[in-house]
């Protein structure tokens, strides 16, 4: 099993940038997905972005291709999403998650962390 904690949320500006970190705790030396999501107000939760267990696969939901960044860093187990240029409609809780199946990341994964706030305002 795997133990997310994500941190890093807050209030910014648009145009902002921000750094979200998800440490993760218990077996994370097998071979998982690791991915972010979101769920904004009134909305159902969207997938965000995906990275494979050694850093080398990633994939971005088209929507936010360009913008969020995911990155890896295997020594401290911990998982990145760094947002460039941020828009109020980016407002929502950020998710981390992970996974053993590539399919399943990116839907239902089987790890979930509690989330951190993202509020941008305009």
């Amino acid at each position: 099993q795997v133990q997310l904690v994500e941190s890093g949320g807050g209030l910014v500006q648009a145009g902002s940038s921000l750094k979200l970190s998800c440490a993760a705790s218990g077996d994370t030396d097998s071979d998982y997905y690791w991915g972010w999501f979101r769920q904004a107000p009134g909305k159902g939760r969207e997938f965000v972005a995906l990275i494979s267990h050694g850093g080398a696969g990633i994939n971005y939901s088209d929507s936010m291709k360009g913008r969020f960044t995911i990155s890896r860093d295997g020594a401290k187990n911990t998982v990145y999403l760094q947002l460039y240029s941020l828009k109020p409609e980016d407002t929502a809780v950020y998710y981390c998650a992970a996974d053993p199946d590539i399919v399943r990341i990116r839907t239902t994964p089987a790890y979930w962390g509690q989330g951190t706030q993202v509020t941008v305002s305009s």
